[in-house]
């Protein structure tokens, strides 16, 4: 499987609207351009197109329609998770033919893409709640000893950085208690923070947690950016391989000038 991460365009209702000085509409339309042309110029290809939260700022439906259209060049599956920013049932109502949207369970090959949310309304902060828990309990049971990626918007685990560590996920400790346990489950891939970061699950084996750019504006970082731009927009090609490991790749492109 081969996904293209992108994450928190933080789109708007009015066309027109800015956000941050950008439109976040034509933010995300060059970043899913400039992302699928840079994956084809070295050969790359994606197979699904994952979005990790913060989808709409205004978290409205004229918000998610512009999702939509932004959206209209890309033909393949959609996955996408609600963020802090973003109302889930009108999410659901607009895209919800067009996309998988968390909670939901991926089947592609080998491997098992396990969809999370961690939308909390009225909070910044994350939560699963114990029946999610359960859930992915049963979901982790189900996919053994087939391999597993678990998306999620909240970062389950502090990243280094005072203005995200207390609005991640609530309950991340017992997520990451639960995946310690699991050991097919080969790493987690989560937004909210704006910035490449990159950190571990815990247990003997290396498996990477991995935090995405956004595609409308950077924070931090609060680690170096491998590719020299920690400010530009950005995004993550995941590949999950036949051998069962995961391996990333970081992409970031210019900001799109303003009109």
């Amino acid at each position: 499987m081969n996904i293209l991460q992108l994450s928190d365009p933080h789109l708007l209702a009015r066309p027109d609207a800015r956000l941050a000085g950008r439109s976040p509409a034509r933010a995300l339309e060059e970043g899913l351009r400039s992302g699928l042309d840079q994956l084809a110029a070295e050969g790359l290809h994606v197979d699904r197109l994952l979005i990790s939260g913060d989808l709409c700022h205004d978290e409205s439906w004229g918000g998610y329609v512009a999702l939509r259209e932004a959206l209209r060049s890309w033909s393949g599956p959609i996955d996408l998770l609600a963020g802090n920013h973003d109302h889930p049932t009108l999410l659901r109502a607009v895209m919800g033919r067009r996309a998988r949207i968390a909670p939901a369970v991926v089947e592609q090959g080998l491997w098992r893409l396990l969809l999370l949310h961690s939308h909390r309304p009225g909070h910044d902060a994350g939560w699963l709640g114990a029946g999610q828990l359960q859930w992915l309990v049963e979901q982790l049971r189900l996919a053994a000893p087939a391999p597993v990626l678990v998306a999620v918007h909240h970062p389950p685990a502090p990243i280094g950085d005072p203005a995200f560590d207390g609005i991640g996920l609530q309950d991340g400790p017992a997520l990451m208690r639960l995946l310690a346990e699991a050991p097919h489950a080969r790493g987690l891939v989560c937004g909210h923070v704006h910035q490449h970061w990159q950190g571990a699950l815990p247990g003997a084996m290396p498996r990477p947690l991995l935090a995405c750019p956004s595609t409308l504006r950077a924070y931090g970082p609060v680690q170096p950016c491998p590719l020299g731009h920690p400010h530009w927009p950005g995004g993550r090609w995941l590949h999950l391989g036949a051998d069962g490991e995961i391996r990333q790749r970081l992409l970031r492109w210019p900001p799109p000038e303003s009109p």
